[in-house]
């Protein structure tokens, strides 16, 4: 993967954190989700690749946003596969607790699994 692509994914990375800053803690967990969600959607439009979601918020969540077979970034460079969770921790955030996550992986095209929409072990 090029470094320049990687540099821009940190940064969408970082993004959901600066605006879950103010709802910290006031016990609105979907709201924070939805902070999250959008900055991390804000900033994957801004990205040069050809994107996918195969692991995203998903029909459990009701996401409207961040779904599987959603298309990110700006269609121009590398085709690339997506699994995003803009929030894990969703009622640490709204309680006003530590180490919530923000998770991504990105591979090319076809090399992550296209897992149906549940939670496993």
């Amino acid at each position: 993967m090029e470094r320049s692509l990687s540099m821009e994914l940190v940064r969408g990375l970082r993004q959901p954190h600066y605006r879950l800053h103010a709802g910290w803690g006031v016990e609105k967990k979907e709201e924070a989700d939805d902070a999250a969600t959008s900055a991390m959607r804000a900033v994957f439009d801004t990205i040069p690749m050809k994107g996918t979601v195969v692991i995203g918020e998903g029909e459990m969540d009701e996401a409207p946003i961040l779904y599987i077979g959603e298309k990110l970034g700006t269609g121009y460079g590398p085709r690339v596969d997506v699994a995003v969770n803009p929030l894990e921790g969703t009622n640490i955030v709204a309680s006003g607790g530590w180490n919530a996550l923000t998770v991504l992986a990105i591979a090319d095209h076809g090399n992550l699994l296209h897992a149906s929409d549940m939670y496993m072990d």
